[in-house]
């Protein structure tokens, strides 16, 4: 039981994570700190697309999920669900890597603002 609890706990976390991979420019332009994880996220992000790694959240929610063993009509909770089709969404591989490319571009545009701002 615990660990179909954490494994919604970590789909969860895994949604923030995505979310913030797409919208953490915004804060990034505002906070130095948040630039760098940003930054190191989506670097991480097209690193594994090039390499074909998964991320560790995805590891960790099968492992949880494997540990948890349950008869339920779908793994987890009604709201994870959910959640897991936002974030395992049915496309290419191809596809996934173009939207990741597309994704650092928009960011890397939002940034480029910022230090042209601070350059004057």
């Amino acid at each position: 039981m615990l660990s179909g609890i954490f494994a919604d706990i970590v789909v969860f976390v895994h949604f923030l994570w995505i979310l913030f991979l797409i919208a953490g420019a915004y804060w990034g332009r505002k906070y130095r700190p948040v630039m760098l994880i940003h930054g190191a996220g989506l670097a991480f992000a097209m690193i594994s697309q090039l390499i074909g790694w998964y991320c560790p959240l995805t590891y960790l929610e099968a492992w949880l999920r494997a540990r948890q063993g349950s008869a339920q009509p779908y793994p987890g909770s009604f709201i994870a669900l959910y959640a897991e089709k936002l974030i395992y969404i049915d496309l290419s591989s191809t596809v996934i890597f173009l939207l990741t490319l597309a994704l650092i571009l928009v960011q890397a545009w939002f940034y480029r603002g910022m230090f042209l701002r601070n350059k004057q």
